[in-house]
């Protein structure tokens, strides 16, 4: 069963991401003095009292704005309200009520949830600076700053007096971080898998600013999905947000059980794509290279054995990769995904027995040798896989200084002749370790 879901809601400005990073303990959600910077709805896990929880963050609500965008943001906090346990309504103590609030309320009282009206920035509580907010008829108010973490027990408290007993539980979702180029079709890439439409898709460059975990079960197994900003090259990065977000990307690589990296078929792998995807090859990631927009390609009976031919020669660091050719508008080939997003996943944790590695390498060492350097020869005396994800090997060896890198690449892929690793990167170590 999932964790309980906390929503936090409110017009902008009322300090909703800085109490959401209080509670979280790790700065998630994007705090900066403009309306609209939480565009898209944010999720992290938190703890209080023993409980286990999730909490998401939405973009302020502005009901009657006309805005395209505005409009978007109204629509992702619907879905939040829809799928929480708990929403906790964020108004302004120093501002006093407006009439964005009122209008707030009133969609909130439609959703039959419990609703908790939490009056931020009150630094120094008196009970003339909440009463008013009794008008909004949500109950009674709870005083809190948010920025010097008072009040937010209490309302926590409330919080879990509201979840069932022994709700949650680990966490033991695959976790996958979808990543690439602005633009490049990982929101509608995520809507597609999800089946519903959760992140905001416009064609405004950078709508998605944060990285957004999603979980959802398919085939009857539990994933999250980890949908990030674009990663755009850092010249063109000169907006803190963005900056900010491209970092948020970066950790989701680290967060991520798999990554599915995402390219636009009508522009090609570009410069950037490789880089990002160098990213995920450098944090021992397994991946899969996603050509989406498949359809805006014209196509012949050799029209995707050109493109593995392309990604061949552009990612040779990393010719262990996967790739699916995909359109998420049209949903041709999207349930290849999943599918490949598994086998990779148990690529990346497959183990060797110590004893059929041994004859492996023995067996190669010994029909090809290492070059000798100074008259001295690399003497490999036995191996062992130490871990998984990346499957890592120890060799033990007279002179790790003997092992070139040539040499290193030539027995990584007679392992990889051996052994399907395909989708995910392995790291081969040496030892010294003095003959007997």
């Amino acid at each position: 069963m999932a964790n309980p879901l906390i929503a936090i809601v409110g017009r902008p400005n009322v300090g909703k991401s800085t109490f959401f990073n209080k509670v979280v303990g790790r700065k998630i959600s994007i705090t900066e003095d403009r309306p609209g910077v939480t565009r898209d709805r944010l999720y992290a896990d938190a703890e209080w009292r023993g409980r286990n929880f999730s909490l998401v963050d939405t973009g302020g609500i502005e009901l009657k704005s006309d805005d395209l965008m505005w409009k978007h943001i109204k629509k992702q906090a619907e879905v939040a309200i829809d799928t929480a346990q708990v929403i906790l309504f964020f108004v302004d103590g120093k501002e006093g009520l407006t009439t964005s609030d009122y209008d707030v309320a009133d969609m909130l009282r439609k959703s039959k949830k419990p609703v908790i009206v939490v009056v931020n920035k009150i630094d120094e509580y008196s009970e003339e600076k909440v009463f008013e907010f009794y008008s909004l008829g949500l109950g009674e108010p709870y005083p809190v700053s948010s920025e010097h973490g008072k009040g937010i027990g209490d309302v926590l408290d409330e919080c879990v007096s509201y979840f069932e007993k022994n709700v949650g539980e680990e966490d033991d979702s695959l976790k996958i971080a979808v990543v690439g180029k602005p633009n490049a079709g990982k929101s509608s890439i995520v809507n597609r898998l999800l089946g519903f439409e959760r992140s905001i898709v416009t064609d405004i460059a950078g709508t998605t600013r944060d990285a957004i975990d999603t979980r959802f079960t398919y085939d009857g197994k539990n994933y999250t999905i980890i949908d990030t900003a674009g990663i755009r090259k850092k010249a063109k990065v000169e907006d803190d947000v963005e900056y900010y977000s491209v970092m948020r990307a970066f950790d989701a690589v680290r967060r991520a059980d798999v990554c599915l990296l995402v390219v636009d078929s009508s522009e090609g792998l570009t410069e950037q794509d490789t880089k990002i995807i160098g990213y995920v090859h450098e944090q021992g990631k397994p991946s899969v290279v996603v050509m989406n927009k498949w359809d805006l390609i014209e196509k012949d009976t050799n029209t995707i054995n050109k493109f593995e031919e392309k990604l061949k020669e552009d990612l040779k660091f990393m010719d262990y990769f996967k790739s699916v050719y995909v359109s998420a508008k049209t949903g041709q080939r999207a349930e290849k995904i999943m599918k490949v997003v598994d086998e990779v996943y148990e690529n990346a944790h497959f183990r060797i027995p110590t004893g059929t590695l041994n004859d492996l390498i023995s067996d190669t060492v010994r029909a090809n040798e290492p070059p000798s350097y100074n008259g001295r020869r690399l003497r490999v005396y036995y191996s062992s896989q130490v871990s998984v994800a990346p499957p890592t090997f120890v060799l033990f060896v007279n002179d790790g200084n003997l092992m070139h890198f040539s040499y290193e690449r030539f027995l990584e892929n007679s392992i990889r002749k051996a052994f399907d690793f395909s989708g995910t990167p392995i790291r081969i170590v040496t030892r010294e370790k003095k003959a007997d």
